[in-house]
C-alpha cells in the first residue's frame, strides 16, 4: 500500500490479525453474537487507525439502504432540540450512519417536506411529538403522497399512545410527569400553597402530561390552590401571562411553576417591573435546564432534562430495528435542579 492508495478491507483486516469475513462483519455492525466484542474492538481500532473509509455507496446498493435517518423536530433555535440532534448524530456517526434534520421554520406546525420520496431517501425516521404536524405531512397527508413515508421504521421522542399511533416502532420518553411532581413538591415543601402554572399554549403530549401531574400533584393537599394561564413559548410570552397572574395585589400566587425556562425568564421578567423580587417575593420554577436558566439571576431552579441521550437512545433504537434486533420502549428519568429562584413564601 502506498502513502496515496485508500486503505482496504483486506488492509484492516491484516492490521487487526482477523479474516476479511470479520472485518466485514464488525464495520457492517452485524458482528454480535459472531465475533467477540474484544475482537470488535480491536478491528473498529485497526481501522481508525489506518484511515479506513468504507466504500459506503456500493454498501447501499448491497442492502438496499441509504444509511440515512430523518430527525423531524421542531426549529434548532431551541437549544433542548438542538441537544437531541447531537446525541442522535454521534450515536448514527458511530454505525456510519448520517442523520438529516427536518425542522419546522416556525418552531411548531408543518415544514417544507425535502424529499420527493422519502422511502427512496432514508431509512428510517426519528420523531419529536412536538413536531407532530411536520411528521403528518412528510408521511404525505392529503397531497397524494400517502406512500412515501409508509412502513418506515418509526421511532417516537416524548410521545404519549395518541401521537404514537399503531406505526411506531418504539418510543423514547422522559418522566415529565415525575419532573413536575417533583417542582410541585419542592414548592410544596417550602410552603407554598397558592400556586401558577404557565403552560406552553401547544398541543403536545408532552405539555399535557405536564398539566395534568402538576393538577394531580396538587389536587390532595388542603388549601392548595392553582391557577393557570397559557402563553406561547417566548419571553414575552411568559412575561405577559406572568403580569396577568400577578395583576391582583391582593390575590398574587407566591409561586409559579413554567412549562419552560425561556417562560420561567418572562415570569422573572414581569415580577422585576412590578416591583417583586425573585425568589423573597414570587418564587419561579422552570422547565428544560438550557444555558438560560444559569444565565439569569437568580440562577433558575429547573428539571435537567438528558437531551442528548434521548437523541442517542432514539437512533440506537432505529439502527437495532434496522438490524432485526428487538427494542423496548424507553422511560428516561429526570432531575430537579434547585437554585435561587425559589425560596420560601414571606409571611404575612
Amino acid at each position: 500500500m502506498t502513502d496515496t492508495a485508500r486503505p482496504t478491507s483486506h488492509d484492516v483486516a491484516r492490521a487487526a490479525g482477523v479474516s476479511q469475513a470479520t472485518v466485514s462483519l464488525v464495520l457492517g455492525d452485524k458482528w454480535r453474537g459472531r465475533v467477540s466484542e474484544r475482537t470488535a474492538g480491536t478491528v473498529r481500532e485497526a481501522a481508525r487507525e489506518i484511515g479506513y473509509r468504507p466504500n459506503l455507496s456500493a454498501r447501499n446498493l448491497r442492502l438496499g439502504r441509504t444509511r440515512t435517518a430523518l430527525l423531524v423536530v421542531p426549529a434548532l433555535t431551541n437549544e433542548y432540540f438542538a441537544r437531541v440532534y447531537a446525541g442522535a448524530a454521534r450515536t448514527a456517526a458511530e454505525h456510519g450512519f448520517g442523520v438529516v434534520l427536518y425542522p419546522s421554520p416556525e418552531g411548531v406546525g408543518p415544514a417544507r417536506d425535502p424529499f420527493g420520496s422519502a422511502r427512496a431517501a432514508i431509512d428510517g425516521v426519528i420523531a419529536s411529538s412536538m413536531a407532530a404536524d411536520a411528521l403528518a405531512a412528510l408521511r404525505g397527508s392529503g397531497d397524494g403522497r400517502e406512500e412515501d413515508a409508509q412502513g418506515l421504521p418509526l421511532v417516537m421522542l416524548d410521545s404519549g399512545p395518541a401521537e404514537a399511533g399503531g406505526s411506531v416502532t418504539a418510543t423514547i420518553n422522559l418522566d415529565i410527569a415525575d419532573g413536575i411532581r417533583q417542582v410541585a413538591r419542592h414548592l410544596v415543601g417550602l410552603g407554598h400553597r397558592d400556586i401558577a402554572h404557565i403552560a406552553a399554549d401547544i398541543a403536545s403530549w408532552t405539555f399535557r402530561a405536564r398539566a395534568e401531574s402538576l393538577a394531580d400533584t396538587l389536587a390532595g393537599l388542603p388549601g392548595t390552590t392553582l391557577r393557570t394561564e397559557s402563553a406561547a413559548l417566548g419571553v414575552d410570552d411568559g412575561r405577559r401571562a406572568a403580569t396577568r397572574l400577578l395583576a391582583d395585589p391582593d390575590h398574587r400566587p407566591t409561586a409559579i411553576v413554567c412549562d419552560g425556562d425561556i417562560l420561567a425568564a418572562g415570569a422573572c421578567k414581569a415580577a422585576r417591573r412590578l416591583g417583586l423580587r425573585v425568589p423573597d417575593d414570587l418564587s419561579v420554577a422552570g422547565f428544560d435546564d438550557i444555558a438560560l436558566a444559569t444565565a439569569v439571576e437568580p440562577e433558575l431552579t429547573t428539571v435537567r432534562l438528558p437531551a442528548d441521550e434521548v437523541g442517542a437512545r432514539g437512533m440506537a433504537a432505529l439502527l437495532s430495528v434496522l438490524d432485526g434486533r428487538p427494542v423496548q420502549d424507553t422511560d428516561l428519568p429526570v432531575q430537579l435542579v434547585v437554585r435561587g429562584s425559589t425560596a420560601a413564601p414571606r409571611r404575612g
